[in-house]
């Protein structure tokens, strides 16, 4: 099978994590996991461009066919929101202007499709994906791990490479998954205390 390379973005404005996956013969590698710490930049237009700009450095090393982005949708105040929307926007904008297409995607959904619990916390998720993976994250915070939980979750929906017996949980439609549904469903991906 043809190989895919999938961009996963976690928008922010102080950090933003990406990381790029391989996906091919249902094997999934990361080729780049990492973080924009924005924290320095205090004109949010220079944060904006900076997003721009590194994000199209990494589009143009690691060539991505697809690019998958968190869509922020709660904030603890109206500005706050409105300045992960631009982010958003931004890194929406660097990889539309390499012409590649874009999905987004609810946080519910990439905790849903990682650990099957759409209300999994941020550790959680990062457990589970060392756990499917098969390997130890090295990340600073968890935007970066957040960034491959979205390109995992865009890997699954789009089922072309991971078929059947996929690398990631399979995805319960019309009712509500729950960890123990996971578990009987996923006994060769649990770890067995000895």
């Amino acid at each position: 099978m043809n190989q895919r390379i999938i961009l996963g973005i976690d928008p922010g404005t102080v950090s933003l994590g990406y990381a790029v996956i391989s996906v091919q013969d249902k094997k999934v590698d990361i080729l780049v996991i990492g973080e924009l710490n924005l924290k320095k930049l205090d004109n949010q237009q220079l944060k904006l461009k900076m997003i721009f700009e590194q994000l199209l450095q990494v589009i143009d090393m690691y060539l991505p066919d697809e690019c998958a982005v968190e869509v922020p949708f709660f904030a603890k105040n109206p500005q706050s929101l409105l300045k992960l929307g631009r982010a958003q926007g931004v890194a929406m904008a660097a990889a539309l202007y390499r012409q590649i297409p874009v999905a987004e995607y609810y946080p519910t959904k990439v905790k849903a499709a990682i650990t099957g619990n759409g209300r999994a916390t941020k550790e959680q998720l990062f457990d589970m994906i060392q756990k499917l993976l098969g390997k130890s994250l090295d990340v600073k915070t968890y935007d970066a791990s957040d960034a491959l939980g979205v390109a995992l979750c865009h890997c699954y929906q789009n089922q072309n490479q991971l078929t059947q017996k996929s690398t990631l949980p399979k995805a319960k439609s019309n009712r509500k998954s729950s960890w123990n549904d996971f578990v009987k469903t996923n006994q060769d991906k649990i770890i067995k205390k000895t």
